[in-house]
């Protein structure tokens, strides 16, 4: 995916991400719900660029597009305080390459050089590009919502059932 649809993918990733979290129920609640749209947006956007900073300098696609990078901004906000939500415009980002475009990634550089991609996709120049983005965007909304919704509760019915309650 190009700049364009990695930022396309990161701003509308951060409207559903922000909606999910802070729901605008009232009139009155609108200012939070975009308030927290705003805070997760800023670094997932961030995040989403990142990757592509090896056109710069290394290989593309291979020296910041790997699971060791994901992992490092994943723990970096345990270490560090800071760049909680970088790591998810990061993996984002990794989807987008991975789903929406025809290369793929190198997911375990530098200790395979292996791309690995779905087997559709389309090419960055493509003008299908941002519709590709779009419709991956949505099924990542989908999935956060899933993860922030559900499973709470899937987890809360098994420690029910766990205590006899």
């Amino acid at each position: 995916m190009n700049k364009k649809g990695h930022v396309l993918n990161a701003v509308l990733l951060s409207v559903g991400l922000g909606y999910l979290l802070e729901p605008a129920t009232e009139l009155t609640d609108v200012l939070v719900t975009l308030e927290t749209m705003v805070m997760i947006g800023v670094p997932v956007t961030l995040g989403a660029l990142f990757p592509d900073v090896d056109t710069a300098f290394g290989k593309h696609r291979k020296t910041l597009h790997n699971l060791p990078v994901l992992a490092a901004f994943f723990f970096f906000p345990a270490a560090f305080g800071n760049l909680e939500y970088v790591w998810i415009g990061i993996l984002t980002h990794y989807v987008l390459d991975v789903a929406g475009s025809r290369r793929g990634i190198a997911l375990f550089y530098p200790l395979s050089s292996t791309e690995y991609g779905l087997p559709f996709g389309v090419t960055v120049s493509s003008s299908r590009a941002t519709i590709v983005t779009v419709l991956v965007t949505i099924v990542e909304v989908a999935l956060a919502a899933v993860v922030i919704l559900e499973v709470p509760q899937w987890g809360l019915e098994v420690g029910r059932q766990a205590m006899g309650i």
